[in-house]
C-alpha cells in the first residue's frame, strides 16, 4: 500500500483539535475530506499527536496510505493536491514517500512543544500566544522550568481520561525559557504527553513569575499529587505542537505505541 509522510502546519483556533469528531471541525477532518477528493480508494491518514481544541502546530507528522491508485503520483503532486483542497488555516509543507509500515503516532520517539506568553497586548496575535499582564520574573520561570527535566509523575500536570489506565511518568529531555522580544517562549520535549499536561505546567509556571509560587513549590508538585495546577490551567492559544522526533533525529531511545 503506497505510504506518504505528511509534514503539517495549522493555525488551531478554528478548530475543535487534530483528532476527528462527529458535528465539530477538526484538523483531521479537513484532511480526510481533501483526501476523499484527491483519491477514490480507501485511505488511512493519522496524525503522530492529538493536538487540543485551539492549539496549533508549527510541524505535526501525518502518515497517509492509500489502497489503490489510479496513475502514478509524486509527492509534490500529493502536496499541491492537498493544499489547493484545504483551508487557509491548514497548510501542507512537504510530502515525502514513506516505508509501507511507517506509522506517524506509533514510530514517534518524542515530541517538542512552545507555549508563547506575550507580555503585552497585541493586535496581530491575540488568539497565537498568552497575554500576561501582570509582571513575570522571566528569571525565575526559567529556573522552575529546568527542574522539569528528567524522569517524574506529571499526575498533579494532567488530566486522565476516565476509564483508562496509564502512566503518568514521562521522561522530560528538555525544558527551557527564551525571551523572544516582548514574549516568554517555554519549550518541553519529552518522550510523550498527557492531556492538558503542558499547559498545566504552564499556568503554574506563570505563578512562579508573578511571585505566588516558590520554586520549592513548584517542585513539590513534581513529588506530590495535587489538583491545584488544574486551577491554572494556561489557555490554549499560545500552545504549538513544534516538532515530532523519529529514530535518528536527535533521540536515541525507541518507544511503540505512546500516546502525547
Amino acid at each position: 500500500m503506497p505510504t506518504w509522510k505528511l509534514e503539517i502546519e495549522y493555525e488551531g483556533t478554528r478548530y475543535r483539535g487534530w483528532q476527528i469528531q462527529h458535528n465539530a471541525k477538526t484538523v483531521q477532518g479537513e484532511l480526510q475530506g481533501a483526501a476523499r477528493e484527491l483519491f477514490s480508494s480507501r485511505f488511512e491518514l493519522f496524525g503522530a499527536g492529538r493536538t487540543d481544541a485551539g492549539v496549533h502546530a508549527l510541524h505535526q507528522i501525518a502518515h497517509l496510505k492509500v489502497a489503490e491508485l489510479k496513475a502514478n503520483v509524486t509527492p509534490r503532486q500529493i502536496q499541491h493536491g492537498f493544499n489547493d483542497l484545504l483551508p487557509h488555516d491548514i497548510n501542507i509543507l512537504k510530502v515525502t514517500n514513506a516505508s509501507d509500515d511507517f506509522h506517524a503516532r506509533h514510530d514517534a520517539v518524542a515530541r517538542q512543544y512552545v507555549y508563547k506568553i506575550s507580555r503585552r497586548r497585541d493586535a496581530f496575535a491575540k488568539s497565537l500566544v498568552w497575554w500576561i499582564k501582570d509582571e513575570l520574573n522571566a528569571d525565575a520561570v526559567a529556573e522552575a522550568a529546568g527542574l522539569l527535566v528528567g524522569r517524574h509523575d506529571f499526575r498533579s500536570f494532567c488530566e486522565l481520561e476516565e476509564g483508562k489506565r496509564q502512566s503518568t511518568v514521562v521522561d522530560v529531555e528538555l525544558a527551557d525559557v527564551l525571551i523572544a522580544g516582548d514574549q516568554i517562549w517555554f519549550r518541553i520535549k519529552a518522550s510523550h504527553f498527557l492531556w492538558k499536561m503542558v499547559r498545566r505546567i504552564v499556568g503554574m509556571l506563570a505563578e512562579v513569575g508573578r511571585g505566588n509560587l516558590t520554586l520549592d513549590g513548584f517542585e513539590r508538585l513534581l513529588k506530590f499529587e495535587s489538583n491545584v495546577p488544574a486551577k491554572f490551567t494556561a489557555p490554549p492559544s499560545g500552545l504549538y505542537l513544534e516538532k515530532v522526533f523519529y529514530n535518528g533525529e536527535g533521540t536515541q531511545k525507541r518507544r511503540r505505541d505512546r500516546r502525547p
